[in-house]
């Protein structure tokens, strides 16, 4: 059941979320972008076949781009997310080496309709916002909640972010799952011991 002061309190958030990340120099987001990828592979342990959930950056989101050079370098499985519908789940679709990406909603690109699907063991996530306790303010849709209650298994989830992104507290409700690390330009911070 949805909270209405508690939606109203993140909405809030978002609106002040929104125009915080705008306002971030594009000077400093190329430098940014390529910190976290460099503590994402050197503080996140991947197994040779796990399969990662990243995304095609959007608007003003911390470009993941880097990592996914590095992780279709190594030929680390990649599933990109594709919005099927407001209120549907994203379909994770494997981007295998040298296929090309196409418009998926929202500015985004993803692997073509007929790629196959596979359940992430890590997912990075793009974020309006994160605080200390690894709550992540996402946009309002619901997608990612919606696709992880789908999921079989938990996998690890990593937000990605600009250092500046962090909330002193975010509502948390029950649906909310929690982040086990978010990582910056200035690091990676861990909530759980699954990173």
């Amino acid at each position: 059941m949805v909270n209405e002061q508690i939606e109203q309190a993140k909405a809030a958030l978002r609106v002040q979320a929104h125009a915080q990340r705008a306002a971030l120099p594009q000077a400093m987001r190329a430098d940014a972008a390529r910190a976290v990828c460099n503590f994402f592979f050197e503080g996140v342990k991947l197994s040779y076949g796990d399969v990662v959930a990243a995304y095609w950056r959007i608007r003003d989101e911390l470009d993941c781009q880097p990592i996914l050079v590095r992780l279709m370098d190594s030929f680390q499985p990649v599933v990109l997310p594709v919005v099927m519908g407001p209120k549907e789940p994203l379909q994770l679709r494997v981007w295998e080496q040298g296929a090309s990406l196409y418009e998926a909603g929202f500015g985004t690109l993803a692997p073509a309709e007929l790629a196959p699907q596979a359940e992430p063991d890590v997912v990075l996530m793009p974020l309006l916002g994160f605080d200390a306790k690894g709550t992540r303010l996402g946009y309002g849709g619901g997608y990612y909640d919606r696709t992880l209650a789908r999921l079989h298994k938990r996998p690890r989830l990593i937000g990605l972010a600009f250092a500046a992104q962090e909330i002193k507290d975010i509502p948390r409700e029950e649906h909310d799952v929690p982040l086990d690390a978010v990582i910056t330009e200035a690091g990676i911070r861990r909530f759980g011991e699954r990173v």
